[in-house]
């Protein structure tokens, strides 16, 4: 125990607590002096009116120190302990009343329901009115040299109403709340701790500079994507930088939203603009499905590996196994879930390449794995185009190997992630992540549940365009897009993890599960938005380049949701593709050809020889040339631009 503290915390309480005695002994002789000047043919017994003035004031104080009244700290009093207060003084009055009239000394029951109560508001003015001063002398004193920064909230409820008294009271705010603005019109033209409430609409743009409001901080419960998104759209041509009081959207997004969570101030982030409300797939029933089960995950470091690793993790897994040939990445994810769960998760982290076939038979022999998530492979389009063989050895052979090692062993469920870039493919990567595909759907008649998983774009992962963006704004511009036509599906990591897990739960024999994505964005769009939730006015400040779109690049992906050719499942945004499937010899007979072609070429950087292979077993591959020519007219870029 620090003695300091002690004494400190002891001579606080004596301090207040006399205080608090001659606050009464103030009331008491006021209430006794002014009923002798109103009516002084009263002669009061002095006597009577001491000892049931001190039972008055020992029955209050004894409640209060009961309650834990004098245990507070003053100046960080709450509404809480002002209701203890009340509470204490109401049963201290009524417990007075009632031993005075045992004892025969009742002095009638208005003696102590007036002195109780002025007690009672003396108290709670003083109280209040010294956690007023000393936040205000406080913050004076440690008030950062430059002058404060004025604000406007929208949203008039309790989430701005705490961030305004955070703001006005905390002594290292460079932040003054000068409005509300409020889209409910019952609160408009009321004032919050003074500070008045305007309604949203066209004039508050005009107001915003009369109070020279340079940032506007959203504290609205709940905002969804939607809401975020018209209120972005809408505040953005202010000219003030717009931010967000909550919890950070990705703590959001995995569902970390538990009371410990400190609300912050944060700027947007292109998550809050998805443009739909974030897509919920995993559910109670997927999360038990892994519960004391061994899981496995191939490209476990990279972005959709690691976040499976996070989802995975919350299921109370039997054990976790990391397999990645980029031990970085790997030992990143490794040391993140340590930091989390410590000895409460048995994680298990292997180097290694999935194009090691006798690597990943000790690994499988070692760990026998219930669940399998494939996420191992080469994404990046123009360096795929130019290093084609890689994608063929990595993403076909290595889907390959994996799924062989999976049987061999006994692997309850094999989920491949794949990318709509795999329908109607235009490049060797997407033409790679279709062959993948069909492999899995050809073990239809395996003991081994094998399935996959196909999504847009994700947010953010490694090698999108949303790092790239940010980097480039960073420098100061400019950003360089391909084509400003050019449209993508898009979703967050954690909502793509959430989509592989449902689909390994409901996986049974060579399913290929597909996500509706709801709208595409236009590329030219993201980009304008994130330069202006850098604080940046696009095509000023950040300039923005068409450079030509890329080897195997396409203007649009197609729709991976065609009602006609899909099935419904359980989730209402998860479809499985009829698609039918070719036999093991076929998948042989194209795999011996890629083979051959490698073989061909293993001394060559790149060679035709290959794309020739990889078009002859991918009949759906097209050139991006016959699909760009006629994109003006696919339905996929008129919904872009509705």
């Amino acid at each position: 125990m620090n003695i300091k503290s002690y004494f400190a915390g002891k001579i606080r309480k004596i301090i207040l607590l006399s205080f608090d005695v001659f606050c009464f002994a103030f009331i008491a002789s006021a209430y006794y002096l002014a009923n002798m000047w109103l009516d002084q043919s009263i002669t009061y017994n002095g006597k009577s009116f001491l000892i049931n003035s001190g039972l008055l004031l020992l029955t209050i104080l004894v409640v209060r120190f009961a309650f834990g009244v004098y245990n507070s700290v003053l100046r960080y009093t709450r509404t809480l302990n002002f209701l203890k207060l009340i509470i204490a003084d109401t049963i201290g009055c009524c417990g007075a009343v009632l031993f005075s009239w045992i004892a025969h000394i009742y002095e009638g029951i208005w003696f102590f329901v007036i002195i109780a109560s002025l007690f009672m508001l003396l108290q709670l003015t003083s109280r209040h009115t010294y956690r007023i001063l000393y936040k205000m002398i406080k913050k004076s004193a440690d008030a950062p040299e430059q002058s404060a920064i004025n604000v406007a909230i929208v949203g008039a409820g309790q989430l701005g109403s705490m961030l305004a008294n955070e703001l006005l009271y905390d002594t290292k705010s460079i932040y003054k709340p000068v409005m509300f603005i409020e889209k409910k019109a019952g609160k408009c033209g009321n004032t919050i701790g003074g500070i008045t409430v305007y309604p949203e609409d066209e004039k508050v743009f005009d107001i915003l500079k009369k109070y020279d409001v340079k940032e506007i901080f959203v504290a609205i419960s709940h905002l969804d994507n939607e809401t975020a998104t018209r209120l972005f759209e809408f505040y953005s041509g202010t000219g003030c930088k717009l931010k967000i009081y909550d919890i950070p959207v990705k703590d959001f997004i995995r569902g970390e939203t538990s009371g410990s969570k400190k609300l912050s101030i944060r700027n947007f982030e292109i998550d809050d603009l998805l443009f739909r409300s974030p897509l919920k797939v995993s559910n109670a029933a997927t999360a038990s499905y892994y519960n004391n089960k061994v899981v496995l995950i191939t490209g476990g470091g990279g972005s959709i590996g690691s976040e499976l690793c996070r989802q995975i993790a919350k299921c109370s897994p039997k054990k976790l196994v990391i397999v990645d040939i980029y031990e970085n990445n790997a030992y990143d994810i490794q040391q993140e879930l340590i930091r989390k769960y410590g000895y409460g998760l048995d994680l298990a982290v292997e180097i290694a390449s999935v194009r090691d076939v006798e690597r990943l038979d000790a690994i499988f022999s070692h760990y026998r794995p219930n669940v399998v998530f494939h996420a191992a492979a080469h994404k990046h389009v123009p360096l795929m185009e130019h290093s084609c063989c890689e994608a063929i050895k990595n993403n076909i052979f290595g889907t390959k190997n994996t799924a062989d090692v999976a049987e061999k062993y006994g692997v309850d469920k094999f989920i491949l992630i794949s990318t709509d870039k795999a329908v109607n493919p235009t490049n060797i990567m997407g033409a790679s992540k279709r062959m993948c595909e069909m492999i899995i759907q050809s073990r239809r008649d395996s003991e081994t549940s094998f399935a996959a998983v196909r999504f847009g774009n994700v947010l953010g992962s490694n090698g999108s365009v949303i790092p790239l963006f940010k980097q480039q704004i960073e420098q100061g511009g400019p950003i360089t897009i391909t084509d400003k036509r050019i449209i993508r599906y898009f979703m967050t990591i954690p909502e793509a993890s959430q989509l592989v897990m449902q689909a390994g739960a409901m996986a049974k024999r060579g399913e290929l599960f597909v996500l509706d994505m709801g709208k595409p964005i236009k590329i030219y769009d993201l980009a304008v938005n994130m330069i202006k939730l850098s604080g940046y006015e696009p095509d000023v400040d950040i300039k923005i380049e068409e450079i030509g779109l890329r080897p195997g690049e396409k203007l649009y992906e197609e729709l991976l949701i065609k009602t006609d050719k899909l099935t419904k499942t359980t989730n209402d945004m998860i479809f499985i593709e009829n698609d039918d499937p070719l036999t093991r010899e076929d998948i042989d007979r194209r795999l011996a050809l890629l083979s051959k072609a490698l073989m061909h070429t293993k001394n060559e950087l790149s060679s035709p020889i290959i794309s020739q292979a990889i078009k002859t077993v991918v009949p759906t591959f097209v050139d991006p040339e016959e699909i760009n020519k006629t994109a003006d007219d696919a339905k996929e870029m008129a919904e872009a631009n509705l």
